[in-house]
């Protein structure tokens, strides 16, 4: 059974065939947006005026739920507890998830179907996982788990300013947490910790590229931007960081503090003003690029993208510890 690194890939642990999420797949033509738990949370919400106990959202919304509620709740929702918190500290931006990214998740089937069959393509027919759309607790816009993808209604919202940045951010989660199913990494602390920050942005990344490859576009342009005209900038401070890392111990690694916050988890709060969210992704899809540019078989290095056996190799062979005036 796959072995997925839920705190490094941001992708469920295979423990979760244990809690009743079975492992299935769809073809990329019958494939659709399930989005029937969004809409029992949206007649929650309205039922209740916009303030939702913890107790209502549990048998109104988490009980009932999809495998994407399951999969959602374990580090993401957590509990009826938070999510009714995290909706009252914030009901507009649930309410307008349920008004404008609702709508438009219930639209893109046919983008879904079109991601699908460009992964095909490219990774020769793989097992492509249901998806399903959901609220959560305001901390994710999407993970992955046995067979199933997951999108965050709300966190979907928060991060884009016009429906058509909506829509690219669907269409980039349904290629990237795609990845994230299918990414089989050894699984054993020793090799984790070992790199810890090089393994996660790697395992995003690759994701990134991927979705790249797949849309023709970038998901979030404005990061894009900013970290193109600061690259030498970027990478500096990734490697010191990786070097830091590399240093500590698990317990200082899963520290608030920890240099790996810089990078990746950090959407809902950035280490500096101007330092855009989960800027990790953008360098590990910075390597990944390089990796495939050097690579005689391309067809190879996607295999080494999806089972990543030796993350130093790859970020040697990839350029990226050369500083771009010296390649």
């Amino acid at each position: 059974m796959r072995k997925f690194l839920m705190g490094i890939c941001a992708v469920i642990s295979s423990a979760l065939g244990a809690s009743g999420v079975e492992a299935s797949g769809t073809s990329a033509l019958d494939a659709t947006v399930i989005t029937e738990d969004a809409e029992r949370f949206a007649a929650v919400f309205y039922e209740t005026g916009g303030e939702p106990t913890a107790e209502q959202l549990l048998k109104g919304y988490l009980e009932p739920g999809t495998d994407g509620v399951k999969i959602f709740t374990k580090g993401r929702i957590k509990n009826a507890e938070n999510l009714a918190a995290q909706i009252a500290e914030n009901p507009d931006l649930y309410r307008r998830g349920i008004e404008l990214c609702l709508p438009i998740a219930k639209e893109m089937t046919d983008t879904l179907r079109s991601v699908y069959l460009g992964l095909n393509g490219l990774l020769d027919n793989p097992p492509l996982p249901k998806v399903y759309a959901v609220f959560g607790g305001g901390n994710s816009g999407g993970t992955a788990g046995l067979g199933a993808q997951v999108v965050g209604l709300e966190v979907v919202c928060r991060i884009s300013k016009t429906e058509d940045d909506i829509r690219r951010h669907f269409r980039h989660l349904f290629a990237h947490e795609t990845v994230h199913t299918l990414q089989d990494f050894p699984s054993d602390k020793d090799f984790i910790y070992s790199d810890y920050l090089l393994l996660n942005i790697l395992a995003e990344g690759g994701a990134d590229y991927i979705a790249k490859l797949v849309t023709g576009t970038v998901r979030q342009p404005a990061r894009e931007a900013w970290a193109q005209a600061r690259y030498e900038y970027v990478r500096t401070e990734f490697l010191a960081d990786r070097q830091k890392m590399r240093q500590m111990t698990p317990d200082e690694i899963d520290a608030k503090d920890s240099p790996r916050f810089r990078w990746v988890r950090n959407t809902k709060k950035t280490p500096d003003e101007g330092w855009p969210g989960e800027l990790g992704y953008w360098v590990g899809s910075q390597i990944w690029a390089g990796y495939f540019a050097q690579a005689d078989d391309k067809r190879e290095a996607l295999k080494d993208l999806l089972y990543l056996r030796n993350p130093q190799q790859v970020l040697q062979k990839s350029g990226y510890l050369t500083p771009r005036g010296g390649r």
